[in-house]
């Protein structure tokens, strides 16, 4: 199981690193267009917002798995060993809840809409389903990495 969760962040990793390097050429190349050629390029800002999007979504999933998420531990801090585990374990369910419902079955649900709506980006001219496609994506890198968490 370690060796695919390597595998994994590696990929995501990789991933990450691709969308932020596309997002610095595009922005690169809005900001030459802009002031250099007083003809600003039309997709730019779009596939900007969409990268950031993806790098935003897919960001908080790697995070998640190296556990090293946004946590307000002030109060945990306070109550005994064996509190604090139970406060661990209900943060834990909350989150692969969150994961399967909101992000792995309610982007299921949201790809599936905007596909048979037939919904386009007005400048790019993809479909919006792919833009939405990061959510149950990440949905499912949250499970995996949750149920593959090493407890400590």
């Amino acid at each position: 199981m370690k060796n695919s969760r390597i595998f994994v962040d590696r990929l995501v990793e990789s991933f990450l690193i691709a969308i932020l390097g596309i997002m610095v050429v595009n922005v690169l190349w809005q900001v030459f267009t802009r002031f250099f050629t007083n003809s600003p390029s039309s997709f730019t800002d779009e596939l900007a917002r969409y990268l950031m999007i993806w790098l935003g979504i897919l960001g908080a999933a790697y995070v998640t798995g190296k556990n090293e998420h946004v946590a307000i531990n002030f109060f945990a801090k306070k109550f005994s060993e064996k509190l604090q585990k139970l406060i661990s374990s209900f943060i834990s369910i909350s989150v692969l809840g969150f994961a399967f419902f909101g992000m792995l079955i309610g982007g299921c649900r949201l790809v599936y809409i905007t596909t048979n709506l037939e919904q386009y980006s007005p400048s790019l001219k993809i479909p919006l389903a792919i833009v939405y496609a990061i959510l149950p994506v990440s949905g499912l890198l949250i499970i995996f990495y949750k149920l593959t968490q090493s407890k400590k």
